[in-house]
Formats: structure tokens, C-alpha cells, sequence
């Protein structure tokens, strides 16, 4: 197994488990409380990364319908979402999502109401000329993804006047988008963004969207009714997710100790270390450190997190053929895992 499939296996595991998360919103809480946690979710990481990536992304000196629409192809990208980029002019600058949808993997794009697209519209793409300081930004959305149109799809534009606030979004379903040009489309500096970091940095996307979205959704809907989704979410990702885990990173379902290697090749990938210890009855402890997925979280947003995280590895284990039981302790910076087998009886 390669360091490389491991951090590859955990972008994809939390891609699962914020689309199964959102799903299980939809459900359980409906379409108002999917908006505003999902406007809660890209306003914060609006706030988080939107200024912050400017310069490393080298977009300064753009024109900032330019600088915006780059942006997002280039941040995006990086996660592995693709994004096409058309300019008409320095004041009109088109971002075009293609399919497969990231937010949506697969036919689970049926499940999502228009909310959740309305609330990253308003959290994020209405939000760039404000953080620009530029009264005159605006984003058009041209198409949307579960309308039945043909994808998200828009405009960013600077305007000859300032914009009231509901002129910082509207909506232009008719407008014709130009032809994409290959050889206008942005790639990140070279010097900067190597095929390692770009495998780090996509793996860090889709886990940053569980760590924003667990302290945004309660905001939402409160701190325990959160994490009790946020758990069930977690652990039928797990449960589903295992086999796709284990072939990623070689791993066999077989006893304890092929639990505890799967495990610890799982969080290899996230950058972790780990140490096994095999016990005198036949069980596997493990010392985690590092836990990357909590780095910078303190009190209760760290508590609520480890503990819907931790079950994403029950569901795994629990996917095995043979049955364990999986015990988990947070102490400090640290988890320590037991697999131990046990049997079962109907």
C-alpha cells in the first residue's frame, strides 16, 4: 500500500460522509433548516479561505470578476472538483461546474433540495464583492444543479454602480454561456503546489467540509441534535463505505489484527501516527496521535467532531465479515483504539 491511496481513500470516505450527512439533513430536518446550515457552512468557510488563498493562489492583481472566477476553478480543482473558467472581459468572468457534481456523487443528487444550492449561493457567491470591498460585484446564476437545468453555472460581474444587497444575486436562466477555450483555463503556480500537496489538499477539502459543517449544523439545529445525525450519518457511511476503504489500501477482512491494519493504513492516510499492541486475550489496542481532523478545534466543536468521527470507524469495522466490537477513548491529542472479536448469537 502506497502513503499516496490512503490520503486518496480518506478524501473520498469524507466526500461520502458529508453527502451522506446532507442527505440525512434533508430528511430528518427538512429544506429551511438545509438552507441555512448549508449558508452557515460556506459563509464560515468563505470567511476561512476565500482572502486567505488570494496571493497563494497569485490573483491579486486581477481584475476582481477575474480573480473570482479563477478562484474558483483553482481552489476547487484542487479538491478535485472540476470547474471550467470563460472570461468575456474584465468585468464578466463565467464559472461553469461540470458533472459529476462533488457535492452530489451519483444519483444521490435526487435526494438534494434547490436549498442547499440557494444556501451556498447566498454564504459564498454573494459574499465576494463584500469581502473585496467592492460594492459594484456581483455573481448571476445562470443554472442551477437539481432544477433540472444543466449544472451550476454563472457569472461573476463588476457593475458600473454599486448593488444593493439583492443585486449582489440574481438569476439569468436564459443567458447563452460562451464556448470553453483550454488554453484559458488557470493552473496553479508550480513552484507552490507539487502533486504531494495537491494530494494533501485534496483530501484537507473534503475533510474541512465535515469539520466547518458539524460546528455550522449546530448552529443549526443545536449541539446534540447535530451530533446524533452527524453520528448515524457516520456510521452508515462506514458501514458502506469499508470495502471501497479496504481494496484502496490492500487491506483483508479477515481477523483483529487485519481490522487493526486496516485501521492503521486508514490513518496513515491522514497524516496520523499509530502504535499497535496486541493483547494477552487476543485483542488489538491502538495509539492514534496527531488526529489531523481535529487540529485547531478546542472544547465543545472538538468533543462533538471526534466523537460523530469516531463512528465512521465503527461502521468500517462493523462492515467485517466477522464481528468486533470497537471501543474508542479520547484522551488529549489522542485516541486509543480496541478491536476485539467477539460472537454472535440470534
Amino acid at each position: 500500500m502506497k502513503t499516496e491511496d490512503a490520503i486518496a481513500a480518506q478524501a473520498e470516505l469524507h466526500h461520502q460522509y458529508f453527502l451522506g450527512l446532507q442527505l440525512m439533513v434533508a430528511v430528518e430536518e427538512g429544506r429551511e433548516v438545509v438552507y441555512d446550515w448549508i449558508f452557515r457552512l460556506f459563509r464560515r468557510q468563505h470567511e476561512e479561505k476565500f482572502l486567505s488563498s488570494f496571493e497563494k493562489l497569485g490573483l491579486d492583481d486581477l481584475p476582481h470578476a477575474v480573480a473570482c472566477a479563477k478562484y474558483h476553478v483553482l481552489s476547487n480543482g484542487m479538491g478535485g472538483v472540476a470547474v471550467e473558467y470563460m472570461a468575456e472581459s474584465d468585468t464578466k468572468a463565467w464559472v461553469r461546474f461540470r458533472y459529476p457534481r462533488w457535492m452530489y456523487a451519483g444519483p444521490a443528487i435526487c435526494g438534494i433540495p434547490v436549498e442547499a444550492s440557494r444556501g451556498f449561493l447566498h454564504g459564498w457567491y454573494k459574499q465576494n464583492g463584500v469581502s473585496l470591498k467592492n460594492p459594484r460585484l456581483g455573481y448571476v446564476c445562470v443554472s442551477e444543479d437539481v432544477t433540472g437545468q444543466f449544472g451550476f453555472c454563472g457569472y461573476f460581474k463588476e457593475y458600473d454602480h454599486d448593488l444593493s444587497d439583492d443585486e449582489r444575486l440574481v438569476f439569468a436562466p436564459d443567458e447563452p454561456v460562451p464556448g470553453f477555450i483550454a488554453k484559458d483555463q488557470p493552473v496553479p503556480p508550480d513552484a507552490e503546489w507539487s502533486d504531494e500537496r495537491l494530494a494533501k489538499a485534496n483530501r484537507n477539502y473534503a475533510v474541512e467540509y465535515i469539520r466547518n459543517g458539524m460546528r455550522a449544523l449546530a448552529l443549526s439545529i443545536g449541539r446534540e441534535s447535530a451530533l446524533q445525525l452527524a453520528k448515524r450519518a457516520a456510521r452508515l457511511t462506514g458501514l458502506q463505505h469499508y470495502q471501497i476503504m479496504r481494496d484502496a489500501v490492500d487491506a483483508i477482512d479477515g481477523d483483529a489484527n487485519d481490522a487493526a491494519t486496516f485501521l492503521v493504513s486508514m490513518m496513515e492516510g491522514m497524516g496520523d501516527q499509530c502504535e499497535t499492541e496486541r493483547q494477552r486475550d487476543g485483542s488489538v489496542r491502538i495509539q492514534q496521535s496527531g488526529l489531523r481532523v481535529a487540529r485547531g478545534l478546542d472544547g465543545g466543536d472538538r468533543g462533538v467532531l471526534l466523537e460523530a468521527w469516531i463512528e465512521l470507524w465503527r461502521g468500517a469495522i462493523h462492515s467485517h465479515r466477522r464481528f468486533f466490537d470497537l471501543q474508542c477513548s479520547v484522551e488529549d491529542d489522542r485516541l486509543e483504539w480496541t478491536i476485539a472479536e467477539q460472537g454472535r448469537t440470534s
